[in-house]
């Protein structure tokens, strides 16, 4: 762990298992809420102690991104090896953060503030005031498994580049990523020609609970970004008090397939939005939502999509699911899966888990029959599944896509711009998405949902916003000695 400068170990050591075979692929320690402690002091004391302008944040960023890119090949087998996600996908995450590192930079030179006319009130003519924007101190960021380096630069970096100080916690089994991450800060931060403060980068490994607590209660925590489950952001929001929260959370992101489209370009669109990193993504389609004409057609052309990816070992060429991360999440989707199938839906394609495809690796599989009280309907799935769910007419589909206790992002696949807009409009979702799926997702763009989906927005600039607070300063009137 990184604290105060300083690369430290604990008593106890937690082991990092390769999700597709389960071998053992290194280990990291288990911080005790002292180190825990130790660690927002340190980030506490560098915040008070840091003079870096603009410039030399943005240099620190950019140099970390060189870092990262240099290594590229390294951090995306590092990746592969403890998250299980096909190579491929692991270096284009690795060239995401690289360049969520530049966007990082460049927004540390755009802290704007902003004129207010005050002559807009009768009597202040004379007077004069601005915003400037400050940072707030110790931003601590919390990072689930399944993009375990770019979500930990989304917060990193809009962190520094508003001129905090961090404290990370990686999920306990994809911490290997965010060592090798916060090795190439450490390295841009001896290498800039400007004094960074020991401490202003710290990371901490273990336990979410022990660390996520003393986050909560330390008083120089001045904000908490944090990506996961929505009963963990529930507990943060609700024992945070004072401190800036951002939450990103889980969804049940609905797909709408019109008959205007072409179908077969829509079906591989969510086919690869639904099984993506073996369907653990936030924002991945949950639900495919279909008026009732169509669907023989969706679902066949599903199908061809789902059947003709390839399931196998992330490291070989060519896969492109593999396995789910761990024991837990692959049960949790098996036990959905096989209750949405008691519950009355046909299983069109796939349905093998387990097995002769690795111990925790389930096979892309759309169901068909499903109605919206199934449980592959209901909640958050997280798994490779393509639920297809029949709708009467447009307005049966918007009533739909917003029968869920989550607001994530929403995709429509039509040719009809008066439809679209009606999606724009009335699909209570934090981001919708025009001829593409729920799970798009630009790392400048805004991203963040509704409802239980999270409070908050990502994406660098409305990162680096949660991240710093304007302050008013008013030219006034003087007086004459």
């Amino acid at each position: 762990m990184l604290i105060g400068g300083s690369w430290v170990d604990a008593d106890e050591r937690i082991d990092v298992i390769h999700p597709y075979d389960g071998e053992r692929v290194g280990s990291v320690p288990m911080a005790t809420e002292g180190q825990a402690t130790e660690a927002v002091d340190a980030a506490a004391a560098a915040f008070d102690a840091s003079t870096l302008s603009a410039y030399e944040r943005y240099e620190l960023l950019s140099t970390a991104a060189r870092e990262v890119e240099e290594r590229a090949d390294e951090i995306a087998r590092i990746l592969t090896s403890e998250q299980g996600k096909p190579l491929p996908d692991a270096r284009g995450e690795v060239d995401r953060a690289v360049q969520t590192l530049d966007l990082s930079a460049e927004q540390a030179k755009r802290m704007f503030g902003e004129y207010v006319p005050m002559d807009a009130q009768r009597g202040f003519a004379k007077d004069h005031c601005f915003t400037q924007r400050e940072p707030l101190g110790v931003v601590a960021a919390i990072t689930p498994f399944n993009f375990p380096l770019n979500l930990m630069v989304h917060k990193v970096g809009p962190a520094l580049a508003a001129g905090n100080s961090v404290v990370g916690k990686p999920a306990s089994n994809t911490p290997l990523t965010a060592v090798a991450l916060f090795e190439c800060l450490e390295a841009a931060a001896d290498a800039i020609d400007a004094s960074v403060p020991d401490g202003l980068i710290n990371l901490v490994t273990g336990s979410g609970s022990t660390v996520g607590d003393v986050f909560l209660e330390h008083d120089a925590v001045e904000a908490i970004s944090f990506t996961g489950s929505t009963p963990v952001g529930k507990y943060l929001a609700a024992n945070s008090g004072m401190t800036e929260v951002t939450l990103e959370l889980g969804g049940n992101d609905p797909t709408i397939v019109w008959s205007d489209t072409d179908i077969e370009q829509a079906a591989a669109q969510v086919v690869g939005g639904a099984c993506s990193n073996a369907g653990q993504v936030c924002n991945s389609v949950e639900r495919v939502l279909v008026p009732e004409d169509i669907e023989d057609e969706v679902v066949a052309a599903l199908v061809d999509a789902a059947e003709s990816l390839t399931v196998g070992d992330p490291f070989e060429a060519g896969t492109e699911v593999s396995s789910m991360v761990d024991d837990d999440q692959f049960e949790t989707v098996v036990d959905l899966f096989e209750s949405t199938v008691d519950a009355g839906a046909t299983v069109e394609c796939g349905g093998r888990y387990g097995g002769d495809l690795g111990p925790r690796t389930f096979e892309p599989t759309v169901l068909s029959g499903v109605t919206p009280e199934m449980p592959a309907a209901r909640e958050e799935t997280f798994g490779p599944l393509v639920p297809v769910i029949t709708v009467e007419d447009f307005d049966d589909a918007i009533r739909e896509a917003n029968n869920t206790n989550y607001g994530l992002e929403a995709g429509l696949f039509t040719q009809d711009i008066d439809r679209a807009k009606r999606a724009a409009d009335e699909i209570d979702a934090g981001g919708v998405n025009i001829n593409t799926v729920s799970g798009f997702r630009a790392d400048h763009m805004p991203y963040g949902g509704f409802k239980d989906s999270g409070v908050g927005k990502e994406g660098i600039k409305y990162a680096v916003e949660h991240f710093s607070r304007a302050k008013l300063v008013g030219f006034h009137q003087g007086f004459n000695a």
